[in-house]
């Protein structure tokens, strides 16, 4: 028997129907299990087993062992890379012990196309991600509650999941067309904890239908879900690490390394659009679109909105709509060790950025050594005595964060200094970076 696994050519979800006969060969729950006892926890995959040339610049950091490395100078070939349009197949599951209330396409409409969206926005339309959800529920074979699903999650219990889900799917789904796997779980089922969405990352792949599927997207949102949530889990599966701090007991702030200015540091920020380095990792930034600041003497440059790109309209210096920006510089960078950076961008209320609270010069420092959640990138606060946008950021005291047109600061600690000169008839920023 053939399974069903259409590739749509819209850009809105497209919905096929899974056959419902069983195939005549299915794999065995033994081996199943048995690749399954791979599984570990969410982040497993460390270092790049194969890793690609990706930019020569002085500026790019190296990659290291850790995982999600910031480092640029090779992509990481276990991850798809999103420079491209990627198929992803979203898969709903039930269980036996609660009736769905919610249809999949509408669960569904809570992710695509806000997530496609936010995408091609962020790539200037370089990626499209192209989802495929099934029509109708797919049954576990246990219980929600047998489960025991929550944020930090037992290996056994995950591994009792994604085996059952992978066994029940497997049937109707051919994993080989798709690049993304989205398990999404019946949100009011008993034992359906929304705090637990993630990415689970396999040491040791599993195998379905020819492929290697090496990490999934387990979500159990609710319905409605968080805003933006599938896009910030869609990062990691693209190698973008967690830019949130974790406080050791739970409590506390966790905006502190970047506040509302990463979607990998928040999904509900005001500003979530990815940093230009992330831009650049991923491919969506060409090398000449990067200014390497190298030396002692200033160097002076214009810089284009982040968020600017076609289609996006953009207000000049004399609040005239401007257009055509997109090609330009977008992302200045000093290096400033082995394996760290500051890096320069401009952040406007514009594309993904548009509810942002405070337009300028953003700068952020970028450690290639960290590991995700241990504070990869930090955002240098211009404005340490102020805050900003109380009704609504994530963190207010880097809510001011940018160094605005007319000023200039020098970062603490490495000397470096920048000064915003001008915001130009065309939308661009003037702006002169000196090396400490």
């Amino acid at each position: 028997m053939h399974k069903l696994g259409a590739v749509s050519r819209q850009p809105r979800p497209e919905v096929h129907v899974p056959r419902q006969l069983p195939r005549t060969r299915l794999r065995s729950t033994a081996a199943v299990c048995t690749t399954m006892s791979a599984l570990a926890a969410t982040s497993l995959i460390t270092a790049p087993s194969v890793a690609e040339p990706f930019s020569p610049e002085p500026c790019a950091l190296q990659r290291t062992a850790v995982h999600h490395s910031e480092g640029l100078d090779t992509w990481n070939a276990t991850y798809p890379r999103p420079a491209r349009t990627l198929d992803a197949v979203m898969v709903f599951l039930s269980f036996p012990d609660s009736q769905p209330l919610t249809a999949p396409a509408e669960l569904a409409a809570d992710h695509f196309p806000a997530t496609g969206d936010f995408f091609r926005r962020a790539s200037y339309g370089a990626f499209t991600l192209r989802p495929h959800p099934l029509r109708d529920w797919i049954r576990m074979p246990s219980p929600s509650t047998s489960y025991a699903i929550r944020r930090d999650w037992s290996p056994e219990h995950r591994a009792a999941y994604l085996r059952d889900a992978l066994t029940a799917a497997d049937r109707y789904v051919d994993f080989s067309r798709y690049d993304v796997v989205y398990f999404v779980a019946d949100p009011d089922a008993p034992g359906v904890d929304s705090d637990a969405t993630k990415v689970v990352n396999l040491d040791t792949p599993l195998r379905a239908d020819g492929t290697d599927i090496r990490r999934v997207v387990t979500v159990f949102e609710n319905h409605p879900p968080d805003r933006l949530v599938l896009a910030h889990e869609t990062g990691h599966v693209f190698d973008l690490p967690d830019l949130y701090h974790r406080p050791a007991d739970g409590e506390g702030d966790w905006d502190t390394h970047v506040g509302d200015w990463d979607l990998m540091g928040s999904q509900f920020g005001l500003s979530p659009d990815l940093f230009g380095w992330h831009k650049w990792k991923l491919g969506w930034l060409r090398p000449r679109q990067v200014a390497c600041v190298r030396g002692s003497e200033p160097t002076r440059l214009t810089l284009e909105p982040l968020g600017a790109g076609p289609g996006v309209v953009v207000t000049g210096a004399a609040g005239a709509p401007a257009f055509g920006l997109g090609r330009g510089t977008k992302l200045a960078v000093v290096r400033t060790g082995a394996g760290s950076a500051l890096a320069f961008e401009v952040r406007t209320p514009v594309g993904n950025d548009a509810a942002s609270c405070r337009a300028g010069v953003l700068v952020y420092r970028v450690h290639s050594g960290a590991e995700s959640g241990g504070g990869p990138i930090e955002v240098v606060d211009a404005h340490p005595d102020t805050e900003a946008c109380w009704a609504d950021s994530v963190y207010p005291p880097l809510a001011d964060a940018p160094v605005s047109l007319g000023e200039s600061f020098t970062v603490p600690g490495d000397g470096v200094r920048v000064e915003v000169e001008d915001r130009t008839e065309s939308g661009t920023w003037t702006v002169q970076i000196t090396p400490g």
